[in-house]
């Protein structure tokens, strides 16, 4: 799969989320899973040192995971990809405030709190309208990189109608479609 294969990586992670309860449930909760995944990033020792910033913004790995996702999201497509990119960035910056206000000790109780609470709500999801397994069982990296890309973009598609090029949908669903196809034509041999 190529790296920048935006049309790839939609359609891997698509062929895991076509139940629209299933969709729903990861625009509810996937966001969050980062948001908190970057509360407890920010009690990382820093990397880099500037001095113009203020203290509370710390260049460590919570800080270079996002500026990663950011640069990932723009790559595959600059006009949804940038304002993924801010919302990454923008909860970087409200994740920092938050973990400095509630300090280490209780952050990581916060933070494992609502990732049980969105995990669990993914995996019913999966369980009970998808009837899939994850597509991080599959394939963990694609999956983390993409998920907050994809339900962004289920949005826009949803709300705005829009598409990265005229023809995107219409590819995707074809290419999900064959997946979800194979798929089912290989849980219907194991079980014969």
């Amino acid at each position: 799969m190529g790296l920048l294969d935006l049309e790839k990586h939609f359609a891997f992670y698509g062929a895991y989320h076509s139940n629209p309860t299933n969709v729903a449930i990861h625009v509810v909760f996937v966001w969050p899973i980062l948001f908190t995944a970057q509360i407890l990033l920010y009690f990382t020792p820093p990397l880099l040192s500037v001095g113009f910033l203020p203290p509370v913004l710390v260049l460590n790995s919570g800080f270079f995971s996002t500026l990663f996702y950011a640069l990932f999201y723009i790559a595959l497509d600059k006009i949804s990809g940038s304002l993924a990119a801010f919302l990454t960035f923008f909860f970087w910056l409200v994740s920092s405030f938050v973990a400095n206000t509630l300090g280490y000790s209780l952050a990581w109780k916060v933070v494992l709190a609502a990732q049980l609470i969105c995990w669990t709500g993914q995996f019913i999801g999966h369980g009970v309208f998808e009837k899939r397994a994850p597509a991080l069982l599959d394939n963990l990296v694609q999956a983390f990189l993409m998920a907050p890309f994809f339900v962004l973009l289920e949005v826009l598609q949803s709300c705005v109608g829009y598409e990265p090029y005229p023809g995107f949908k219409a590819r995707v669903k074809t290419r999900i479609d064959a997946d979800i196809k194979q798929w089912q034509d290989k849980k219907q041999k194991k079980h014969s």
